[in-house]
């Protein structure tokens, strides 16, 4: 059956995950089960990210967040790390015209200050080319770690504390909220974990405390259009109760 068949006759409408956060994993191991070297699973994995890219885009998907690289992939091997680095660049000054011309807006989170020079100011450009844009929020974690993530936040808050801009007293969720990456953007309804490992290797800790998890065998180069809708119709067969009981759900 075609996935437009598919998608029509098993997504709800009315109930698509806003925010889809996607920890890539097993792009090593699809090349090694394939007898090919590291990087050529990582090449692999961008077609299937253009595939999940415009599918979340045509279902409804407001934001699409990806773990790209993350703060401690930086201790890969150089040469894969190089590598990657490269394919970024590539990558990047290849998909912005069609990104653009899609409407998608291209965000980041993480330390875009870590990447080499032609591959930030790349994905600098990406950025202004694509700000205006109005249709699915693309967000590449890049360098970035949860707990760095949080450490920093920490420090800010500490800092407009010692200076009295905030007073720790009555330190609120959103004021951690406005010092994370993401604060521009809801926390993920949905977080995908492609590859078989169950963890969530340091990816938006504070943003999934009530996100749901679905963890697939599948590789991410052989993550597509239909295990996509596959873990969507799984979201909306579960029943998110934010810490109430069913009952008081199905109050009225």
């Amino acid at each position: 059956m075609p996935i437009k068949e598919i998608e029509d006759s098993i997504i709800n409408k009315n109930n698509i995950p806003k925010h889809i956060a996607i920890i890539m994993d097993g792009n090593g191991r699809w090349a090694k089960a394939h007898s090919l070297p590291r990087i050529a699973g990582h090449k692999e994995g961008i077609d299937s990210v253009r595939a999940i890219t415009k599918k979340c885009g045509d279902i409804g998907v407001k934001h699409l967040s990806l773990y790209t690289f993350s703060s401690e992939n930086w201790s890969r091997p150089i040469k894969e790390v190089k590598a990657l680095m490269g394919l970024l660049l590539l990558t990047i000054r290849r998909e912005i015209k069609d990104l653009n011309k899609n409407n998608v807006r291209l965000t980041t989170i993480g330390n875009m200050g870590d990447l080499p020079d032609d591959a930030r100011k790349a994905m600098e450009e990406g950025l202004k080319i694509t700000e205006n844009n109005s249709g699915l929020n693309l967000i590449l974690a890049l360098s970035y770690g949860g707990r760095q993530e949080i450490l920093k936040m920490v420090q800010s808050i500490a800092m407009k504390a010692v200076n009295g801009e905030i007073k720790l007293e009555t330190l609120s969720e959103s004021d951690i909220i406005n010092e994370l990456d993401t604060t521009e953007i809801p926390d993920p309804d949905l977080l995908i974990r492609t590859g078989g490992e169950r963890r969530i290797s340091n990816f938006l800790l504070w943003q999934i405390a009530y996100s749901e998890i679905y963890v697939t065998d599948t590789f991410w180069p052989e993550f597509r259009e239909k295990e996509l809708l596959d873990a969507v119709v799984d979201f909306q067969d579960r029943e998110r109760r934010f810490g109430h009981i069913s009952e008081q759900l199905n109050e009225t």
